[in-house]
């Protein structure tokens, strides 16, 4: 069965979108890769709640005014994963505080240092999306 997943492009200011939001995974599928921050939509959830708590559970940051932007499908056999990704964008408030369990570290990075990572799932591709709105 093909699950529905969020995740967030989060800008340090909304001045400056271009410098991101990148976490660690400390889980598998992926394991080191960098990500950006989102997870499975629970049942009975909607996709905008889904992101904010993903948000919260995995930086402690609150995803601030969440604007959807693009999908992306994430097949991937190898690791026995089918996903639909549901992408948002916005700024956060707070101080960041990694969950152990699912991120090892996290980092702010401009597009062209997020590319040169190592990137889990299609974040890739949603990051290309994202800077081709930005027109970067």
């Amino acid at each position: 069965m093909v699950k529905a997943t969020v995740a967030a492009v989060i800008a340090r200011s909304g001045q400056d979108r271009s410098v991101i939001l990148l976490t660690r995974r400390s889980v598998n599928p992926f394991k080191g890769y960098w990500c950006l921050p989102g997870g499975h939509i629970d049942a009975g959830e909607t996709a905008i709640a889904a992101v904010g708590r993903e948000v919260v559970e995995e930086t402690g940051l609150t995803f601030a005014h969440p604007e959807f932007f693009c999908y992306s499908d994430e097949r991937f056999p190898e690791h026995n994963f089918h996903a639909v990704a549901l992408a948002f964008s916005g700024t956060a408030s707070g101080d960041l505080l990694l969950m152990p369990e699912e991120v090892e570290s996290a980092g702010w990075f401009t597009l062209e240092e997020a590319f040169s990572k190592p990137l889990a799932f299609n974040h890739e591709s949603i990051l290309k999306r994202y800077a081709a709105i930005l027109e970067i």
